[in-house]
């Protein structure tokens, strides 16, 4: 497992947004913020070069997303038909919520989660989820905080859009806000994303109301992008377990 080089360090929490509710304005910004390399680490550039060179085991690692996925829509299933039934009886609507998000490469796909909200936002303006959000219904808080909105997305790796570890997948909105902020942030996309991710089990999980967070958040998924392996994947997958119960940031 090429683990070797060191974690990346948080970002100094300076860059905050004044609008904490808000993902920060192009105009909270007075310049793009370029990601440092964590010491003893190859510069953020350097990121495309490491994604271009084929992960050892990337065939184990298909193999693992295919048999994982599989195995756990069947285990799953009665809770997929639970979840069905109580997003239904709660308020009307489609019980998946699609919307378009941007994967390897920047390859566009359609992204697959339980309806968590009353709303169905898709375009151009996208609000992230935050604390005491009266869009989220009393079941989508559940889903939300345990993460089980997120399961559709089993069907997303098995078609092969996603894989069980890589950087989580953002709506394109954000993608092109923080794309003009943030140095580098599209080399995120130079592998698939992820079901859950290096930067998800570090603390970087839900809402980025500051940019600094979103930062980190870059630099974790970077990180990943450099240091991949198939050992590491099966660690990130061991840690998400644990993560799934401190409920950070979810809302």
């Amino acid at each position: 497992m090429a683990t070797s080089a060191k974690k990346p360090a948080t970002h100094d929490r300076g860059l905050r947004s004044r609008d904490s509710g808000k993902p920060p304005s192009l105009h909270s910004a007075r310049k793009r913020i370029t990601i440092p390399a964590a010491v003893n680490d190859p510069v953020p550039q350097d990121a495309a070069r490491r994604a271009a060179i084929p992960m050892a085991g990337s065939g184990a690692k298909r193999l693992l997303d295919i048999l994982l996925s599989c195995s756990a829509i069947v285990f799953l299933a009665p809770v997929f038909l639970l979840l069905a039934l109580l997003i239904r009886l709660e308020s009307s609507g489609p019980v998946i919520f699609r919307q378009h998000r941007r994967g390897l490469n920047g390859r566009p796909f359609m992204i697959l989660k339980f309806r968590s909200m009353r709303v169905m936002e898709n375009g151009s303006d996208v609000r992230q989820a935050q604390r005491h959000d009266d869009r989220v219904t009393r079941v989508g808080f559940v889903m939300r905080a345990t993460s089980l909105d997120e399961l559709p997305q089993l069907f997303n790796v098995l078609k092969g859009e996603m894989s069980l570890v890589g950087p989580r997948p953002h709506a394109m909105a954000h993608d092109d806000h923080y794309g003009r902020l943030i140095e580098g942030y599209s080399l995120r996309r130079s592998v698939k994303p992820g079901l859950t991710g290096w930067a998800q089990v570090n603390g970087f999980r839900g809402e980025t109301p500051e940019l600094d967070l979103m930062v980190s958040r870059v630099q974790h998924d970077l990180w990943y992008v450099r240091n991949r392996s198939f050992w590491l994947d099966l660690r990130v997958l061991f840690r998400t377990v644990g993560e799934l119960f401190r409920n950070r940031n979810v809302y």
